[in-house]
């Protein structure tokens, strides 16, 4: 059962993204792997699952037949675990929650300890990935909450705004603009600019906040691209130029003075949601975890200040 469980869980994941690199990606597998589950289930059955024609893949009719049932299967095995656990009034167990790079270094940990501290039975456990592969993960579930940084277009699932955050300009302490109280962003395009890679949140978030204001079609003169925000601001702390990051990631950095903090003009906010299954039953643990989250989101809503923001800490 644990094997067929696991090639279901598999070919799942491959015909809702019809990709088998994606799905790979997702279940943190190799695609050799992806495909001897997929050849194994397709042996079983003793016919092909799924059409391969010009590297793109598509359904067969038995396919369709397998993924509407695997899908069933998978509803019904999530009722199953939270009838039996409310029956004995248990909130223990494991939970999936899956974040963008910066939500899972810099706001998720002082949010877990807490959830630990009071439910010390769960096991948790964080995936990362961008804010698609969040989505993906959540309409596969192959994870029970998903926490993003930008919009989501898919109607089918809840969307519950948690807060706003703050991204400001860094430069080192030593830098021209750092007595500066304020900047307005065509003022960055003098500089060397150290951005996120290609797909990253921050970056599109970036762009989009560009192309809404007047004198930035001359663009950035981007000096490097750099694939996590501890890289960026160690690039920015070496001199190599500035950026525009999530202030909260850069707390440890403005109290030791390696880095200064300045706000745009007009302030350039991007939103904080959980994002889940609309029809999905959901644990009590996931209810429990929510009912925390959104206690630490009315705090930081209250309070929040661009000169000083900060995630509840533990």
């Amino acid at each position: 059962m644990v094997m067929a469980d696991r090639r279901l869980q598999v070919f799942h994941a491959v015909a809702r993204l019809l990709s088998f690199t994606k799905a790979a990606e997702m279940l943190h597998m190799t695609q050799p792997a992806v495909t001897f589950q997929i050849r194994q289930l397709e042996d079983h059955f003793n016919t092909r699952l799924f059409d391969r024609v010009h590297n793109r893949i598509s359904l067969t009719e038995a396919g369709t037949v397998v993924y509407s049932y695997a899908h069933r299967i998978f509803e019904l095995h999530a009722e199953m675990e939270r009838t039996v656990k409310e029956i004995i009034g248990e909130v223990s167990g494991a939970i999936s929650i899956g974040a963008s790079t910066t939500i899972a270094e810099y706001m998720l940990p002082a949010l877990l300890g807490d959830f630990k501290d009071v439910y010390p039975d769960v096991t948790i456990h964080l995936r990362v990935s961008n804010t698609d592969g969040i989505v993906a993960m959540v309409e596969n579930n192959s994870i029970d909450l998903g926490v993003v940084e930008s919009q989501v277009g898919n109607k089918s699932l809840i969307v519950e705004p948690c807060s706003d955050d703050h991204l400001v300009v860094i430069v080192p302490a030593d830098h021209g603009l750092a007595a500066r109280t304020s900047l307005f962003f065509h003022e960055l395009l003098e500089f060397p600019f150290i951005c996120r890679e290609e797909g990253s949140g921050t970056r599109e978030v970036i762009n989009e906040y560009m192309g809404k204001i007047d004198g930035c079609g001359a663009g950035l003169k981007v000096a490097m691209e750099l694939g996590s925000p501890e890289a960026v601001k160690g690039a920015v702390e070496a001199g190599m130029g500035v950026s525009v990051v999530s202030q909260a990631s850069i707390q440890k950095e403005l109290r030791l003075g390696s880095l200064v903090a300045i706000p745009l003009e007009p302030p350039l906010l991007r939103p904080f949601s959980f994002v889940y299954q609309r029809q999905k039953f959901r644990l009590r643990l996931i209810e429990e975890l929510l009912e925390m989250a959104r206690v630490y989101c009315a705090k930081q809503s209250k309070s929040q200040q661009i000169a000083d923001f900060t995630w509840p800490s533990s």
